[in-house]
């Protein structure tokens, strides 16, 4: 057995597991990347880590200091759980429009949170420019920034990459992945790239999003109406993004992610949330177009304990026209 020091030697080093079901359907290897498995519950602990590591590296965060972030739950929630293990404040601006569950998990964990109108990026109220200035008004005070922060995509250049090509011994086909910050698939993508001859690495992008026009014509121009999704789905290019070798991307439809997320809770037992449902629909598509003898790896991004009064409510997804997708007929 082995003993960690504390919460953060706990980040990382998730399984990949057989989407079984699906890998059958396709003949493919059809991997997971359980990130829900995170001691903070999701993907983006590995960012929040990197980036605290690397402020304190060039000492602009330093005990006592105050860390501020915009964000649409997940980053905010692996934020307070390191910044208390580490003596740090934490202040997460959030804008109104998340799941429920993600504002109670804040107040939980016992650090400050800041709700703002969901308006456009443009906006000068928009959560992330809020965070920003708030920063900046507090003396010892850091952005975390993680769309634009590289530090987020060096975390996974330096952790998840290597760790799918320890587990795939090298023999992967192609990385699957959606992005809103652009640190997973911008960090994991250029390890992979360097390091398995001819991997595909492809932008799975929900409806409503900029990104798979801009990887398709390189225009940013949204695609389809806006999504239920969270936390992924941007209408720029983040610093993290930018440069990503990205070969192709798909669009996945609200009710696409809504059937594969049910699809995985009846035959694989995996309680997730939405961002899973299209980068496992994302993986489903590219096995299709590579046929069979393939492998296929994408991010199990975080549980569905952070959805069940929306993604999980029958009566929410009847509201959405969302509940024949999920293959629910009573309200709940």
């Amino acid at each position: 057995m082995r003993i960690l020091d504390n919460f953060a030697e706990a980040i990382g080093n998730t399984p990949l597991l057989r989407l079984r079901s699906l890998s059958e359907a396709t003949g493919c290897e059809i991997l997971g990347k359980a990130e829900f498995m995170n001691p903070g519950g999701s993907v983006k602990d590995r960012a929040a880590l990197s980036i605290l590591d690397c402020a304190e590296r060039n000492g602009t965060l330093t005990r006592g200091g105050t860390v501020v972030e915009g964000t649409a739950g997940n980053t905010g929630i692996a934020l307070a759980h390191l910044c208390h293990a580490r003596g740090y404040r934490a202040i997460i601006v959030m804008p109104d429009n998340q799941s429920p569950e993600k504002y109670q998990a804040v107040k939980a964990l016992g650090v400050e949170l800041r709700k703002v109108k969901a308006v456009p990026y443009a906006d000068h109220n928009h959560y992330q420019r809020v965070a920003g200035r708030l920063a900046a008004e507090i003396p010892g005070a850091i952005w975390a920034n993680q769309f634009d922060n590289t530090a987020n995509r060096d975390g996974h250049y330096a952790t998840t990459g290597p760790e799918i090509l320890r587990d795939t011994g090298g023999r992967i086909d192609a990385f699957v992945a959606a992005t809103g910050t652009g640190g997973t698939l911008g960090g994991t993508g250029r390890f992979l790239k360097e390091h398995v001859p001819g991997i595909r690495i492809v932008l799975a992008d929900p409806q409503g999003s900029a990104l798979f026009n801009w990887v398709s014509s390189g225009e940013l121009k949204a695609h389809g109406p806006g999504s239920i999704t969270e936390g992924i789905g941007i209408g720029r290019v983040t610093a993290n993004l930018e440069g990503t070798p990205i070969d192709s991307a798909v669009s996945i439809t609200d009710p696409e992610a809504v059937t594969t997320v049910y699809g995985l809770l009846r035959s694989e037992g995996l309680f997730l949330g939405s961002a899973s449902g299209v980068n496992v629909a994302g993986a489903v598509r590219v096995a299709r177009e590579l046929g069979p003898g393939h492998t296929i790896v994408t991010i199990l991004c975080d549980g569905g304990q952070r959805y069940q009064s929306r993604l999980y409510s029958s009566a929410w997804l009847a509201e959405k026209g969302l509940a024949q997708a999920a293959g629910l007929t009573t309200s709940a």
